[in-house]
């Protein structure tokens, strides 16, 4: 639930808590979901770790009426295919690549979202209810339940800001486990996987608060700037960190061409690496992006790197949207 969706917010490096308004905005801030004048699809997939994992993204928002709009998205992230080896040798010490076995190891994120104008003029408010369910073959299995909220405020001079609070209850996830499957593992090497792991998983609060404007030039270009600051509740190696909290800042810029064509850059996840000899290493990562929009249709593209800039782990990721007013 935090790598996050739609190309062209990940090739603004995530900086869209204060602008999103779209069909997406039920993942980045719910409030977004009161600019909808229609009925939006959303989808994505990106692969990750040399395509051993795949992030699949649906979704779909429409408004209820002038003041008020509701959302669902959902989220797979799975390795599929996974190599069962703890039976390859039977009881008589034989080698049986028969007994290999295939399983997944998948999480999945139910998002349902609603947002409504305030009474205050550009004030708008949202609010998600998540169901996650987690699936590691026959082994174990886990359901867990959070709710995010959410506001943007739009001023007179077109200045955005928002505020995303994920997980505002602490995320609660219950694991059960396969006490025959947890038993073969146990056995597969003495020594290890002996004892059996906790069976609730706890996520804690985060807050993404962000401001951005869009500036327009001779009537045909575009530049929408924002920042975003993304703070935790525990002490990391963001580049400011505290017993407290940490705070990642993250930059983000999209050029547009006449609304159709976009380029967009980000900048992000600033980290403190501790180094082999105790020094720390400043490090970053940065994201591309292009997107393309005619009439009710955006296709967009991010390049991104899910480490720091130093390690191959660059992504390619792809998203579409659907406008339902291409229909009327």
């Amino acid at each position: 639930m935090n790598i996050g969706v739609d190309a062209a917010a990940l090739g603004m490096s995530n900086t869209v808590v204060s602008q999103t308004g779209d069909v997406n905005s039920g993942y980045w801030n719910p409030a977004g979901l009161v600019k909808l004048e229609d009925k939006q699809i959303a989808l994505m997939h990106s692969s990750y770790f040399a395509n051993i994992a795949n992030y699949d993204y649906a979704a779909f928002a429409m408004p209820l009426d002038d003041r008020s709009a509701v959302g669902i998205s959902l989220i797979r992230f799975g390795v599929d295919d996974i190599l069962d080896t703890t039976q390859l040798i039977d009881e008589q010490g034989n080698i049986n690549y028969d007994r290999i076995s295939l399983f997944s190891a998948v999480d999945y994120g139910l998002t349902i979202s609603y947002a409504r104008h305030l009474p205050i003029d550009g004030l708008s408010y949202g609010i998600n209810a998540k169901i996650i369910r987690r699936i590691i073959g026959d082994f174990a299995n886990s359901w867990g339940f959070g709710l995010d909220a959410g506001i943007q405020f739009e001023s007179k001079n077109d200045w955005k800001f928002g505020i995303m609070a994920r997980d505002i209850t602490t995320t609660f996830n219950a694991w059960t486990f396969d006490d025959e499957k947890l038993a073969t593992i146990q056995n597969a090497i003495e020594g290890q996987n002996q004892e059996v792991p906790e069976n609730t998983e706890l996520t804690i609060p985060k807050l993404q608060i962000g401001m951005s404007k869009k500036f327009i030039f001779h009537y045909d270009y575009s530049l929408v700037t924002a920042l975003d600051l993304n703070v935790r509740f525990e002490q990391n190696n963001d580049i400011i960190s505290t017993s407290f909290a940490s705070i990642n800042p993250a930059l983000g810029f999209e050029f547009g061409y006449t609304d159709l064509v976009f380029l967009r850059a980000g900048v992000g996840n600033f980290q403190n690496e501790l180094q082999i000899d105790n020094s720390e290493n400043l490090t970053f990562q940065p994201n591309f992006g292009v997107g393309f929009k005619y009439r009710g249709i955006q296709l967009d593209y991010a390049f991104t790197d899910i480490g720091d800039q130093s390690a191959a782990l660059y992504s390619n990721v792809f998203s579409l949207k659907l406008d339902f007013s291409i229909f009327r």
